[in-house]
């Protein structure tokens, strides 16, 4: 295992440990939005291990959008389809334009997760087919946006942050709406659906830092039912 520094399997008994019940940190955000802090720190190992062999297929690549401009946060996929960005716009594929080839199968842990995150929130029987991998660097950012290129807006968002912290920005309905701003640490999730569903959101530059796991990253998981 080469993509993440670290010694996983000697930590694992410290991230059982460390994993109070999900029921004693939750931090509502809004009627249909909440986090789940430390929710994922239970399943680390296994996730960092999915997300190393989804990386071996489909590897980490910056997307340019629309406009032309190159992404600082660099980006991958699994599942049934993918979420990719070119001059041609923003849409969900089932194929990795890199390969030609679909995009990585998503791991159960992965899937498992994110039902288990959606359930706790109050969304029951979310089944996620598209997994979008963000790696931010320092100084990587992701300007307030809402996710609305998938076909089912009553299916939530599961969005799990592993490695540095970020401050997340949790707007309203408007993009000049002032957001909310919501430290994220290493096992948190966040899930957002039914009134919020629509939020603007996104990511401030990454402060430089370190983690024990991941040195400099922090890598985002965001769950969704695209099709």
């Amino acid at each position: 295992m080469h993509e993440f520094v670290g010694e996983w399997h000697s930590m694992t008994m410290d991230l059982f440990s460390r994993h109070t019940s999900p029921e004693l940190l939750q931090e509502k955000l809004g009627p249909g939005s909440v986090i789940l802090r430390d929710f994922a720190l239970a399943d680390v190992v296994a996730l960092l291990a999915a997300v190393e062999s989804i990386l071996a297929k489909a590897p980490f690549r910056h997307m340019v959008t629309p406009g032309g401009f190159e992404m600082s946060v660099a980006m991958s996929n699994c599942g049934s389809y993918g979420w990719v960005t070119d001059r041609t716009g923003y849409r969900y594929d089932a194929l990795d334009p890199l390969s030609g080839q679909p995009w990585p199968g998503m791991p159960d842990v992965f899937r498992v997760l994110a039902a288990n995150a959606a359930a706790q929130a109050g969304y029951n029987d979310f089944s996620p087919d598209a997994c979008l991998l963000n790696r931010y660097e320092s100084g990587a950012r992701m300007s307030l946006h809402q996710d609305k290129n998938e076909k089912d807006f009553s299916q939530p968002i599961v969005s799990v942050s592993l490695g540095v912290s970020a401050m997340f920005l949790f707007g309203g309905f408007k993009r000049a709406d002032k957001p909310a701003h919501v430290p994220l640490n290493h096992g948190d999730v966040v899930v957002w659906g039914g009134s919020d569903r629509m939020r603007y959101h996104g990511v401030l530059p990454v402060k430089q830092a370190h983690h024990s796991l991941l040195g400099s990253r922090r890598i985002n998981l965001t769950f969704r039912k695209a099709s």
